[in-house]
């Protein structure tokens, strides 16, 4: 009974942690909520990159266009939208993880996210599609027609793209909770937390609904501005088993920026004021996701 009594005092203490808010669709909860949590720390992702500076671990060099790479725009992108949080949202850090051409493995994304306590990541991308099949009549053969298949690029892909982590990937989200968020608090044990134990799994579960309800919430809003600020065609937001996104332990969502094998998207991508505005709108969005998460944490 003693331990029950305390496993819910704890619960209660780690509840009050977690801002609440809506998400159109999901609907809002109430919780004990006092501890006045504050956003202070972003990272912020420019995907793919370069040459590995490291062998281990598993990298892409992600999508190329008419001209130009992805690994470069978003690059780019997140090192403009690193000052503009600095400048624009006080008393937020904004940290990369990557600052220069070097690609850094999936796996050390996370951690860097995690080592620095993040309280949200952004992961900065550019679509692409794949070549399409196309089959040609080349002829006739015993009074059949004959047909060839080729690829052909497909560049009718246009907008942006919002990702959060899919569900089947929970139980390395849960894994990466309880070594990030959990066992982080262990001093309310006066040790390490039993994995086993029902109080943590029970808070390694409220820590995972938050944070996927604020990613949502995240991606809704950040899809909003696109949309209705910048007039941007969208595809919504999806559900994408991604390593990054399950393994931050935090708040996260993947922005695929536009599609960069589309022409009118690579140029967009690549211009100043396309990447400016990209970085505008994430800003206003994550401002707004900061003040409604910090005005239900008060």
């Amino acid at each position: 009974m003693k331990r029950l009594i305390y496993s819910f005092s704890v619960l209660l203490a780690f509840l009050s942690y977690f801002p609440v808010t809506s998400y159109g669709f999901i609907k809002k909860d109430t919780v004990i909520n006092n501890t006045g949590f504050k956003i202070k720390t972003i990272i912020i992702d420019a995907g793919h990159g370069g040459k590995p500076s490291s062998s281990v671990g598993h990298f892409s060099h992600g999508a190329s266009g008419e001209y130009s790479t992805e690994r470069n725009v978003t690059l780019a992108i997140a090192l403009k939208l690193q000052k503009a949080v600095e400048k624009d949202m006080s008393g937020v850090k904004a940290v990369l993880t990557r600052s220069n051409e070097d690609d850094v493995s999936f796996e050390r994304r996370a951690e860097i996210a995690n080592e620095n306590k993040g309280d949200v990541f952004i992961s900065i991308h550019c679509n692409s599609l794949s070549d399409r099949r196309v089959s040609r009549r080349v002829g006739t053969k015993h009074h059949k027609p004959v047909y060839k298949t080729s690829l052909v690029p497909d560049r009718s892909g246009k907008g942006v793209l919002l990702l959060v982590y899919a569900l089947k990937r929970t139980r390395e989200a849960e894994n990466e909770i309880k070594r990030n968020q959990v066992e982080g608090e262990s001093e309310l044990d006066g040790g390490a937390l039993d994995p086993n134990d029902p109080i943590t799994i029970i808070l390694t579960n409220e820590y995972k609904r938050k944070f996927r309800q604020q990613s949502i919430n995240l991606a809704t809003l950040l899809n909003k501005e696109f949309v209705e600020t910048d007039g941007r065609p969208s595809e919504g937001i999806r559900d994408q088993s991604i390593y990054v996104l399950c393994h931050s332990s935090m708040p996260s969502v993947l922005v695929e920026t536009g599609y960069i094998n589309n022409p009118d998207d690579e140029a967009y991508l690549n211009s100043e004021d396309g990447q400016n505005t990209i970085v505008n709108s994430i800003v206003r969005a994550l401002t707004n996701f900061k003040n409604e998460v910090e005005q239900v944490s008060k």
